[in-house]
Order: structure tokens, then C-alpha cells, then sequence
């Protein structure tokens, strides 16, 4: 098949590509990267800074239409697959529809779905934007509901949604938003990882170093401030015992470097499932504190791996969790091989990718 992958999520396209190409497809990926993280792609739709970028962007873009038409699949990483207002993107869309076979819609992040769900049915006992019954009232919250909700974005959300082929979640938080109102054509497939090349699990550090990665202006929206306050508190607690690593805003590359080094992760507060920075630290042997809900390993029909630590979304619960960490460090060894498998068995590219090929022939 010849495929088209436009927009990027944390490396989410560029490494669904790679195991697209090595089934035989012709693939190309159309993205800015995912701005700062730089990931790969086979042509770039960088948005410039200041006044003039919308309008070098909308031209570089009328410029590629030839080369986005022909394709057996195009798949949009969301709704808002360029860096343009949403009001501007209709076009892109219906050019995308009238000139390919077939457009699949991922739900993978942000968008109308997402944020509707979690605010009126909230089917979840948390997340980005409830906390049980409450609404969550945190500044970024409250901008994402204006952003989505009775807007444009809204519309063209559910206009791609209503129309497009097929529909894939990544997450169990989103199939739950997408699947009961388009169970027809929606599937839920696993984020795809790239596993190391070496199988070796690198020793435990002492004291026991714990990463966290903190998103530029997300980190209440994420409970990144709520995760490092008590990563740090602990730190300060048991010094011989804890170190923490910090990444603000680096490139994937440094990234890396820098998660490599490290025996424990702390990620997405709110999240019930771990996401691709998870994953791709699970990959390496590294332990996750964050999401691990019991919906987590049903969606995947796992009955033996826990290798997540889960924690409720408070200060406490992760503080005891890092507490019981450090006092008892021999704990990860086991954990940190359970990663390991548990992203080699559900996570792999190439068996992603095979899902996703069997996805596209059904559509």
C-alpha cells in the first residue's frame, strides 16, 4: 500500500513508518516533528515564528498538494493535523478525502472527543480534566475546554470524525471517548516502540536515579509540579538513596541521553495508561510511576505483567511510592524485566504495524 502519515504525537508516525516499511509499504510522513522534539519525517511543515508563519506555512503547503494525493491510506494524527486554525484546515481535509482512497482519523491526543467525554459522561474517576464528579479548574483545563468546545475545533473534529474511514485510538482513555459513538469503524491499537537493540537491563544506580520530563507550560495540566514536588521532597529525605534527573523542553535525541541513565520515570499523573514516553522508557528496562490501571492490561488482555507502579493522582500517593522505592530498591529489578516484556509483547513496531495493516485492508 502506498500510505501518507501527516502530523506527529512523541514519535507516535515516524516509528509506525518504520515497521509500514519493513511489511513492504510505501510510506511517507508529513510533520513539524512535534515542534522541540525534532522527531523524523520525510518532509517538514515547520510553522515559523512571528507574524508571517501562518501564511509561509498555508504557502509551503498549497505548494505540497500534488504530493498528497494518490495515497491507498491517509492517516491525520488529529484534527489539527497542520499548525493552522482549525477554520483553515477544512480545506486540507476535503482535498485530502477527494483525492485519496481512504482518511483514518487517529485519537491520540487532544480533541473535541476527549475533552466533551471527560467533562459531561466522565466515565473516568480521573483525568485532564475531571476529578471524580468535579471538573478539574486548573488554567490549562479551563483553556483546552474553551479551545475545543462549541468551536470551530469542535466542528471540524466531528466533521472528521462523522466522515472519514476509520477511526484509531491509541490509549484506552480515547477509545473509550471514540467507541461508542463510532464502533463501526473505530480500533484500538497500541502505541508502537521501537525495542533496543541490546537486551541487557542496566544495573540499578545507587542511589536510585528517577527521570522526569517536564512539558513547557503543561506541567499542573500533567501533575508534572505534583510529581517533582515529591520526587524531590523524597530526594531531600533519603539523599544517599534518590537523585532526580530533570528534562525541560530538549530535543528526542538529548532525551534519550538523558531517560538512559536513569532506573525509575515518573509520568502522566492523570493518565490511566502509559503513553510513548512511557512506553519507550519501559522498553529500556526503566520502571514507570504513573498510569497503570486495571483497564490498562484488560483493553490488552494481559493477565500475568504488572510491571507499572501505579499511583492515585496526589501528592501522597506518589511520595509513598517513591518512599517505598527507595526503601526497598531491590523491588525494581523484577519490575524493571516485566517492562521490558510487557512492551516487547503488546508494543513492538512491527506487530503494531501489522494491526494496522490489517486495519487498512478492512477499511
Amino acid at each position: 500500500m502506498k500510505i501518507l502519515l501527516i502530523g506527529e504525537y512523541s514519535n507516535v508516525h515516524a516509528t509506525l513508518a518504520m515497521g509500514l516499511r519493513e511489511l513492504g509499504h510505501q510510506v511517507t510522513v508529513i510533520s513539524n516533528g512535534d515542534f522541540w522534539k525534532n522527531y523524523p519525517r520525510d518532509i517538514d511543515v515547520s510553522r515559523q515564528d512571528g507574524r508571517w508563519g501562518g501564511i509561509k506555512l498555508m504557502a509551503k503547503l498549497w505548494s505540497l498538494l500534488p504530493q498528497m494525493r494518490g495515497y491507498d491510506v491517509v492517516q491525520l494524527i488529529n484534527p489539527l493535523f497542520f499548525e493552522l486554525k482549525a477554520e483553515r484546515l477544512f480545506f486540507f481535509y476535503h482535498y485530502l478525502r477527494k483525492h485519496n482512497k481512504r482518511v483514518v482519523l487517529g485519537a491520540f491526543g487532544m480533541d473535541y472527543y476527549w475533552v466533551s467525554t471527560c467533562c459531561n459522561e466522565k466515565p473516568l474517576k480521573y483525568s485532564d480534566f475531571n476529578m471524580g464528579s468535579s471538573l478539574r479548574t486548573n488554567a490549562d483545563a479551563l483553556r483546552e475546554r474553551q479551545d475545543w468546545l462549541g468551536t470551530v475545533k469542535e466542528r471540524l473534529n466531528k466533521e472528521i470524525a462523522e466522515s472519514c474511514d476509520g477511526i484509531v485510538t491509541g490509549l484506552y482513555e480515547y477509545h473509550i471517548c471514540y467507541e461508542p459513538l463510532f464502533s463501526h469503524k473505530t480500533r484500538y491499537i497500541p502505541y508502537p516502540i521501537k525495542m533496543p537493540e541490546t537486551s541487557t537491563i542496566p544495573a540499578l544506580h545507587q542511589p536510585v536515579k528517577v527521570f522526569i520530563g517536564i512539558s513547557k507550560n503543561r506541567s499542573e495540566y500533567k501533575g508534572t509540579d505534583i510529581m517533582l514536588k515529591a520526587a524531590m521532597d523524597i530526594a531531600a529525605q533519603y539523599p544517599d538513596r534518590m537523585v532526580v534527573e530533570k528534562a525541560e523542553g530538549v530535543p528526542f535525541e538529548e532525551y534519550q541521553r538523558m531517560l538512559d541513565d536513569c532506573d525509575v520515570m515518573l509520568d502522566q499523573l492523570y493518565g490511566y495508561t502509559p503513553a510513548m514516553n512511557a512506553l519507550l522508557a519501559m522498553s529500556k528496562g526503566i520502571v514507570v510511576v504513573g498510569g497503570g490501571e486495571p483497564e490498562n492490561y484488560e483493553i490488552l488482555n494481559e493477565t500475568e505483567l504488572r510491571p507499572i507502579i501505579n499511583v492515585e493522582p496526589n501528592y501522597d500517593s506518589v511520595r509513598t511510592a517513591l518512599e517505598q522505592i527507595v526503601l526497598q530498591p531491590e523491588r525494581l529489578a523484577a519490575l524493571k524485566e516485566q517492562s521490558r516484556e510487557y512492551v516487547a509483547r503488546h508494543h513492538d513496531y512491527l506487530s503494531v504495524a501489522r494491526r494496522y495493516e490489517q486495519f487498512y485492508e478492512q477499511i
